[in-house]
């Protein structure tokens, strides 16, 4: 269970994330005042700095190979995480919820996905070590997950069917506080929004490494820089037009990478640099899009 890494290991990054979580609701919550973005970009390259440094630490106690797997599982879970934003920020836009709001969701959510990513990523590989079949099932669900990012349209101001049912029984304004049954309703939304993803990602880091010490924490470095991650590009996601093609596509080579794990090894630094040459491509791209005019843009 505790493959790649000894119960101390476990215990040092677990208050790793706590005085993380500590210092960001020091740093970010802030009352309803709005978030400074330099604060929140400020934030999110300390976290990426210390992500880099975890996987340095990695290469020199547990091997370099180790210290890659890290790097491409981060890589991996913070891009799909940008799109998980997109659902956040047109969830908000739609329920109107004010920056003291959005706090309180995201802190649950980042909350509820450390507990929620550490029980698939050790059913994941309990699945894996027990049952090779798995490996295709996991593979399909990664090429159904890259078909589906390949369809999706980024247009922010049409929300979705279970969006508007959230709306009708929410019942929040811009400026009134959330009720207790709207907050949790709310909580929930954003819980199931991130089961959706945890069905993507896990399986996709698990593509690249089978040590459940580098899958998680890979994972919880990324989501813990959500927050900040958030505030920092609320206001220029609408730009990112073609980054889920980007997506579609490393989900589409993680797949097919855990499809033919049996017969084709691709190394983890081929891997590493095809992440991230693709997201630096898509995203050059997407600053070529034309963006939308400021007055067209729903507020926050």
């Amino acid at each position: 269970m505790f493959e790649g890494a000894t119960p101390a290991y476990w215990i040092a990054f677990a208050i790793i994330v706590a005085v993380l979580l500590f210092v960001d609701l020091g740093l970010l919550h802030r009352g309803s005042r709005s978030v400074s973005v330099r604060a929140a970009w400020a934030w999110t390259v300390i976290l990426a700095g210390l992500a880099f440094c975890f996987a340095l630490f990695l290469s020199q106690t547990q091997g370099k190979q180790r210290g890659l797997e890290f790097l491409s599982g981060y890589l991996v879970e913070a891009s799909l995480s940008i799109d998980n934003l997109f659902v956040f920020l047109l969830m908000f836009r739609s329920l109107r919820l004010n920056i003291e709001q959005q706090h309180k969701v995201l802190l649950w959510r980042v909350l509820g996905a450390i507990v929620m990513r550490a029980i698939f990523v050790f059913v994941g590989a309990s699945l894996l070590a027990h049952f090779l079949w798995i490996e295709y099932v996991f593979g399909a669900i990664l090429l159904f997950a890259a078909i589906r990012l390949m369809r999706h349209q980024s247009e922010m101001d049409k929300p979705s069917g279970p969006i508007r049912w959230l709306m009708e029984r929410a019942g929040t304004g811009g400026k009134s506080r959330m009720e207790m049954r709207s907050f949790l309703l709310i909580i929930l939304a954003v819980e199931a929004t991130d089961l959706v993803f945890a069905l993507d990602s896990v399986p996709a880091v698990l593509a690249i490494t089978r040590d459940t010490f580098i899958v998680y924490t890979s994972n919880i470095f990324a989501i813990l820089g959500l927050r900040s991650l958030y505030f920092a590009l609320s206001h220029a996601l609408d730009r990112l037009r073609l980054l889920h093609y980007g997506l579609a596509v490393i989900l589409a080579f993680v797949a097919i990478k855990m499809i033919l794990t049996q017969w084709v090894d691709i190394p983890v630094i081929w891997s590493l640099a095809f992440i991230i040459g693709v997201l630096v491509l898509f995203a050059v791209l997407s600053s070529f899009t034309s963006p939308k005019p400021p007055e067209e843009q729903p507020q926050s």
